[in-house]
């Protein structure tokens, strides 16, 4: 395997490894993760840095017929049925910084001229790690923040998290820590420390970088056409 660099007790893989970041299912949808190879570019005590690159296999949830999770509404996107589904990651990239000890990561967004388009802000379980199996887990907490780049902040998923808590996916008690959470990464916005000081904005993927290979070991029901070939 890789090798991974050790920082005192801890361990951080090195730039160049490929991991999977998943979005761990939960409830009866514990065996159906969102899971996504991705490049490490930089890991250590202060986060882990990883790329998304366009056409990269992924899994995913989707709903029964294959149609995307949305589609079923701000409440059925946490009850109806699903399944797995073998896709690439469409449009372009997406740089992920998961700041030690928080419960959100930040995400670098791009248009496809290379303009920087903002960075999200998707709130989620802090991340738990299998440096063995190159893996990173969370949970997914619905509620997220986009950020322009003149720094203004807009609140997203505020139905869905409504929605979660309807259909028991949350508690209120859960949501309210959720919203905690939102407006504790604000504070951390508005003082505009790492890792928006960090310049990833500025960052772009080496163009030798190869696509990692689509994630093994799960049953789907759908794959992408592109995959097909």
């Amino acid at each position: 395997m890789t090798a991974a660099a050790t920082a005192g007790t801890d361990l951080h893989w090195a730039p160049g490894t490929t991991i999977e970041w998943i979005y761990e299912g939960t409830g009866r949808f514990s065996d159906l993760p969102n899971v996504r190879p991705m490049t490490v570019i930089r890991d250590d005590e202060d986060g882990l840095v990883a790329w998304l690159a366009p056409g990269t296999p992924v899994i995913k949830p989707v709903l029964s017929d294959g149609r995307e999770m949305r589609y079923a509404g701000p409440e059925g996107m946490f009850t109806e049925d699903r399944v797995l589904k073998l896709d690439i990651w469409h449009g372009t990239g997406i740089l992920k910084v998961a700041p030690t000890g928080k419960p959100w990561s930040i995400w670098h967004f791009w248009a496809a001229d290379d303009t920087f388009l903002g960075w999200y802000v998707n709130l989620e379980e802090e991340h738990r790690r299998d440096v063995a199996a190159r893996r990173t887990s969370s949970v997914d907490h619905v509620l997220d923040l986009w950020i322009t780049p003149d720094r203004r902040i807009d609140w997203k998923d505020e139905d869905e998290l409504e929605g979660a808590v309807t259909t028991g996916r949350f508690t209120a008690a859960e949501a309210t820590r959720i919203t905690a959470d939102a407006h504790a990464a604000v504070q951390e916005i508005e003082a505009w420390g790492p890792p928006f000081t960090d310049n990833w904005k500025d960052w772009r993927p080496d163009p030798t970088l190869r696509l990692p290979e689509a994630p093994t070991g799960y049953k789907v029901t759908h794959i992408t056409k592109e995959l097909l070939g």
